[in-house]
């Protein structure tokens, strides 16, 4: 979770930027098996736990992913399931899969990333039964759509595309049945700061002229979202994020292995901000789609 500059775009940066793909998910893997959350998929894309990462970054990444579970867990139960979700630069994550478990699947689940990552994401859904069930289970017909750089259920979709261009991105996003008039979340995680200023303004504004009704979650500053038309924006530090969480799991992670200078989580955790911008035509409650009514801040 150390801080990066953004890259230029060349090829050396975009094959750096891909590599964070696999920083993220070796760290995601080590502190799963260290027992701070549940991931059964994950190991189906990391075999190897690896080496030991320190406390103060599995509790990081404990809170990020606790952090971004909770707000996409609430817009899927606000809209009943009837929504859409879409990660941009998913790289190997498993929500998908973790969201078909937990019965809380949106009307379908779309992957964007660069498609070499996209590539090799499909290698292994298509060679591990444990991730290509579930996508068999929820889609209607016996063969899925399948490419190179393309992967397409009814439920799942996954995409070979790159940010940058916008207009690649909305047409293969189209072309898979998005839905632009069904209330929809977008994620992005830290992907935004990979990008130039002017890119990933573009990508914000795409969003908000698609979708009505939406929302978009990222590690980035709320401004930019209300200035590209987003007609409301939070943001936390996530050492907020991490007081707010349910106590009674904190606790209880927080046995799974001794920190000896705290001061080091918290200069962490203050370093990084998650954003969430709402656009609401459909009246969802906004006020409902935050951490507010968890901790009553």
């Amino acid at each position: 979770m150390a801080a990066r500059q953004p890259f230029t775009d060349t090829d050396t940066a975009d094959e750096a930027v891909r590599a964070t793909c696999d920083d993220a998910s070796i760290c995601k893997r080590f502190a799963t098996s260290k027992g701070y959350w549940k991931d059964p998929y994950v190991q189906y894309f990391v075999r190897s736990v690896g080496e030991r990462k320190a406390p103060e970054i599995n509790r990081g990444y404990y809170a990020r992913v606790q952090g971004m579970n909770h707000l996409l867990d609430a817009f899927i139960r606000k809209t009943e399931c009837d929504c859409q979700v879409i990660s941009l630069g998913a790289g190997l994550d498993t929500t998908f899969w973790r969201l078909k478990d937990e019965n809380l699947m949106p009307r379908k689940y779309f992957e964007v990333d660069f498609p070499t990552v996209v590539a090799r994401k499909i290698h292994n859904i298509k060679t591990k039964p444990p991730l290509s069930k579930p996508l068999i289970e929820t889609h209607s017909t016996d063969s899925l759509l399948l490419d190179g750089h393309s992967l397409d259920s009814d439920r799942y979709c996954i995409v070979g595309a790159d940010l940058r261009d916008i207009s690649n991105l909305d047409e293969k996003l189209k072309k898979f049945q998005l839905n632009p008039e069904l209330p929809t979340l977008l994620v992005t995680e830290c992907v935004l700061v990979y990008m130039t200023p002017s890119q990933s303004s573009r990508l914000v504004h795409w969003a908000a002229d698609t979708f009505h009704t939406a929302m978009f979650i990222n590690y980035e500053q709320k401004e930019r979202f209300l200035k590209a038309g987003w007609e409301h924006a939070d943001a936390l530090d996530m050492m907020t994020v991490y007081s707010v969480l349910p106590q009674d799991d904190v606790t209880r992670i927080e046995r799974l292995e001794f920190l000896d200078e705290k001061e080091l989580l918290q200069q962490l955790l203050q370093h990084y901000s998650i954003c969430w911008a709402i656009k609401d035509k459909l009246k969802l409650g906004k006020g409902q789609l935050g951490f507010s009514y968890i901790s009553g801040i």
